[in-house]
């Protein structure tokens, strides 16, 4: 099967998740830089966002089609991260405490979770010799990151800050597209 519709449908869907995120910020009722501080978690997990739908619009160019595995993997992708702006706002509700950001820990770790099975899923489809398998190797931060986020949950029923630190972490480590993915198709170019 071509990629180009699952493409699209998980383009939209992101938007969608997106402008939830956005619909849900409030002008603030005062006029110092403090009164910002309770749009930090929706605007950090707007970023979040823009760095999965980044690398999973990379992963996708490095597939030539897709299977129903795929399909499924994606969609248990796509349901995770739609849980992104209810824990975002849960969060923020109550001032990063423990157990909203541990939830949130939990949603970003299933996340990842799903996008590992994707990744598999696209990588049975496509076989050993793919650019995508090629590209990403042992794939240690598709290893690490989960670890990380587990460690993270643990931490924020101790200390929030930490949790949020090392959440922060991650999402520096995939900030910029899987150069990976770039290089083995210019390769193959």
């Amino acid at each position: 099967m071509g990629k180009g519709r699952m493409e699209a449908f998980s383009d939209g869907v992101l938007a969608i998740i997106i402008t939830i995120m956005v619909l849900e910020l409030r002008v603030p009722h005062g006029t110092e830089l403090a009164a910002l501080r309770p749009l930090v978690p929706v605007l950090l997990s707007y970023v979040y966002l823009g760095i999965y739908w980044n690398n999973h619009h990379h992963m996708l160019h490095a597939a030539r089609h897709v299977s129903g595995s795929v399909l499924w993997a994606n969609l248990h992708l796509l349901f995770w991260l739609s849980l992104v702006p209810f824990v975002t706002a849960w969060m923020g509700e109550n001032h990063f405490a423990s157990v909203p950001t541990a939830l949130y820990g939990c949603v970003l770790l299933m996340a990842a979770i799903a996008y590992t099975i994707l990744q598999r899923q696209i990588l049975r489809a496509e076989g050993p010799g793919s650019v995508l398998a090629t590209a990403i190797g042992n794939d240690m931060k598709g290893k690490l990151s989960p670890l990380v986020y587990i460690t993270a949950i643990g931490a924020a029923l101790v200390n929030p800050a930490i949790a949020e630190g090392m959440y922060v972490v991650v999402a520096l480590v995939w900030l910029i597209p899987d150069r990976r993915i770039e290089r083995a198709l210019t390769a193959r170019s």
